[in-house]
């Protein structure tokens, strides 16, 4: 860029990154495959994400603003994704009950290249890193999965693992609103109809069930016990909470995203750390780790291996910059004038 020239960013509405291919798995996949194993070898930066609590501790768990920056690469992008959630949001102002923003700034002058609307990214990105896990810690061939939640983040993660993963035969569906569980599985059954949906009456009924158990839920308080949980399976303990500290405890191996992100926020990996029960050193890999090969991932059909993504900021990093190469590319999205 010359000293004439304006700086300019490119905004991405949610229809844009749909429309380079941010509604479905497989760019996510191939980006965070990359972001994670650039992790695992160093080459990110990511400072430890904020909380904005307006209500406290006296608020709802999931009622927050996080700021999640991060580099990956080199020269790479930096970047910053700005999340707000209300639990009510759905029931009481007919939103979404997270929405974001995602900021990505060239790493040469730190000045912004581009805007994206974030929650999309965040729900696919989140979808992504189950799917790549199930890869490496899922049971080969394993046909039954266990959904409880059946929201925006457990309707994606469904239509991920379905896209990349044909051996699935069953989705058990379970939701604290019996017709978000039905509308998904009507829903299934209209996409996918060689896959068996059911909706179960309870959580305990569906996480039995699965092969692959994926909790998508905002309780603040456990309710899924080792006993629930099959030999063999994986855990995908996406919305962190609904595990009880046994299911670590007794775990063939427990995989994180990154350590220092689950060991914090009174979240169960810290709780157990600060009781003394767990530690770094019983940490099985995180899954960077695992998909660089340095360290094995599922070594015998009958394990349980439990995943506990927190969620990186090197994730949605890594993702956005893939939508934004590709927008460049396509020609699609606004560009704004900085000045």
């Amino acid at each position: 860029m010359t000293t004439e020239e304006s700086p300019k960013m490119l905004y991405l509405s949610r229809s844009d990154i749909a429309a380079v291919g941010g509604a479905a798995s497989e760019l996510y996949v191939e980006a965070l495959n990359a972001g994670l194993i650039a992790h695992s070898e160093g080459k990110t930066v990511q400072p430890l994400k904020p909380y904005l609590r307006v209500a406290g501790k006296q608020g709802h768990i999931a009622d927050r603003i996080i700021a999640m920056p991060a580099h990956v690469g080199d020269p790479g992008l930096s970047g910053i994704k700005w999340i707000g959630s209300k639990h009510d949001n759905p029931a009481e102002r007919g939103k979404e009950r997270a929405s974001a923003v995602i900021v990505l700034n060239d790493p040469a002058s730190n000045y912004p290249v581009a805007v994206l609307e974030g929650s999309l990214i965040s729900a696919w990105r989140t979808a992504g890193v189950t799917c790549l896990a199930a890869r490496h810690l899922a049971r080969a061939g394993f046909s039954e999965v266990a959904l409880v939640g059946c929201g925006v983040i457990g309707s994606t993660q469904i239509t991920a693992l379905l896209e990349q993963f044909d051996c699935i035969q069953q989705v058990h569906l379970h939701d604290q609103r019996p017709e978000a569980a039905h509308a998904l599985a009507e829903r299934i059954g209209r996409e996918y109809p060689s896959v068996k949906a059911h909706v179960t009456e309870t959580a305990e009924e569906a996480v039995r069930a699965g092969d692959l158990v994926v909790p998508c839920t905002v309780t603040s308080e456990p309710y899924i016990v080792s006993d629930w949980i099959k030999r063999g399976a994986l855990l995908c303990n996406v919305s962190i909470m609904d595990v009880h500290k046994d299911v670590f405890l007794k775990a063939d191996k427990v995989v994180v995203d990154d350590w220092d992100q689950s060991n914090r926020e009174k979240k169960i990996i810290n709780q157990l750390v600060l009781e003394g029960s767990f530690s770094r050193e019983q940490l099985h890999a995180e899954l960077g780790e695992i998909l660089a090969g340095t360290r094995p991932g599922r070594t015998d059909d009958d394990e349980i291996i439990v995943l506990n993504p927190m969620g990186m900021a090197v994730e949605d990093i890594a993702c956005a910059g893939a939508v934004y190469e590709r927008a460049k590319e396509q020609g699609v999205g606004t560009w704004l004038d900085l000045y």
